[in-house]
């Protein structure tokens, strides 16, 4: 014995709103709990992960889906995925004041984790403990902006924090080898791009290795590529040079 199912009914469960108004009128998509800041972000890139369904609501809790001459109207099409996708990175998510606590917490952790990824503290090469960037950018008063991705909140937090405590971004290790021609000319070009020059040797070709700010590295990469007309090499001995263990705040 089957049991019949109607077609148009759409189940939703642990489901999170998106609202937008366009042209007068209210639409709604959606979307998973906690898939909405991981699409804006850029961490989350399949729509099906975000979108419960490809429709348009007017009202998402009483399953009243948009019509068609008013998608057209406010979006100038009548592309449901295509409008979701709008709605999604411009609309504005419905959550509780307890949901929205415990995400800007999520992303504050997110954001003290990547700085701590990224960052040493000069002077002696060693990373810093998550907790200890944590306390550190609460002591600077920072506060997450939800709709800007974690990654580009940790660059700005790095430069906050260089105003207050000895932090910066751990050095890459490179190496580079150059034709002789070219070799001595490109040097010059790459002192300013260069933080340190570990070791030098010169005999049919250049060979460098160094530290760099990887900030640095595409425009090093790009350079040595169009100098050389792809005869140079590059290669990333380590993408941090850190010392063991953890630093300790003084």
């Amino acid at each position: 014995m089957s049991i019949f199912t109607p077609t148009n009914q759409i189940r939703l469960t642990n489901v999170a709103v998106v609202r937008a108004r366009r042209a007068g009128k209210r639409f709604e998509i959606a979307c998973y709990r906690n898939k909405v800041m991981g699409w804006r972000s850029g961490a989350e890139k399949d729509l099906d992960e975000v979108l419960q369904t490809h429709t348009v609501f007017v009202n998402v809790s009483k399953g009243q889906v948009a019509k068609k001459e008013d998608l057209v109207q406010a979006f100038g099409t009548d592309d449901q995925t295509e409008i979701c996708k709008m709605i999604l990175s411009k609309g504005e998510l419905q959550v509780s004041d307890k949901e929205r606590h415990t995400q800007l917490e999520q992303m504050f952790r997110d954001i003290a984790t990547i700085v701590a990824d990224k960052c040493v503290n000069p002077e002696t090469k060693r990373p810093y403990t998550v907790i200890l960037i944590e306390r550190a950018m609460k002591d600077i008063h920072y506060s997450v902006k939800p709709n800007k991705s974690t990654k580009q909140q940790a660059l700005e937090v790095i430069r906050q924090l260089k105003e207050t405590m000895q932090i910066e971004r751990a050095h890459m290790r490179l190496r580079f080898i150059l034709p002789a021609k070219e070799g001595k000319k490109l040097k010059e070009k790459l002192k300013p791009l260069i933080k340190v020059i570990e070791s030098e040797d010169f005999q049919e070709q250049l060979e460098i290795v160094c530290l760099i700010d990887p900030g640095c590295f595409r425009e090093i990469d790009e350079l040595i590529r169009s100098e050389t007309k792809g005869k140079g090499s590059l290669e990333v001995l380590s993408l941090k040079d850190v010392e063991e263990g953890d630093e300790k705040l003084q």
